[in-house]
């Protein structure tokens, strides 16, 4: 079980990140403003629960782009994990490279996890959605990935009809 006392939470200025992306140029949260980012975390490139989320945003991404919203996913893996995963599953989605784990752990999503007896530190999934006055809009915490995108989608669509 892990806790959600470090995540940050809606109406919360969005904590401020740089990293590098998939082709080494660095992205920062000022990159989007005056625009929706959907950021999320996960544990690995190329695991079944990862590749699903990261090709159903892709499948979405013409309907998140209409609502004027970018998706940007992070996790630790390097750039050159970051470019094959994107090229061997034709992701349109761009993906942050977070080794030392500052951006995770800025977003408090870097956290004790246990598995089989095991216990170990990693990422822990997790959606933030970020509107365009920089403040976080909603938080999905321990996310399961079966609807989860479609969720993100409807939230979306429901604030931005605001």
């Amino acid at each position: 079980m892990t806790s959600q006392k470090n995540l940050p939470q809606a109406g919360e200025k969005a904590p401020d990140f740089t990293a590098p992306n998939q082709d080494g140029n660095l992205i920062s949260l000022n990159d989007f403003q005056s625009q929706w980012l959907i950021l999320y975390f996960y544990p690995k490139d190329d695991t079944p629960g990862c590749t699903t989320e990261a090709k159903e945003f892709t499948d979405l991404s013409q309907e998140f782009s209409a609502l004027g919203a970018k998706i940007v996913g992070v996790s630790p893996d390097t750039e050159k994990s970051h470019g094959k995963f994107i090229q061997k599953h034709n992701l349109s989605i761009q993906l942050l490279s977070d080794p030392e784990h500052q951006v995770c752990e800025a977003y408090g999503v870097w956290q004790l996890k246990k598995f089989m007896g095991k216990e170990y530190m990693g990422v822990v999934r997790s959606t933030f959605l970020i509107a365009p006055d920089g403040k976080l809009a909603y938080v999905w915490p321990n996310v399961k990935v079966k609807g989860h995108v479609a969720a993100v989608l409807a939230k979306l669509q429901e604030l931005s009809a605001v």
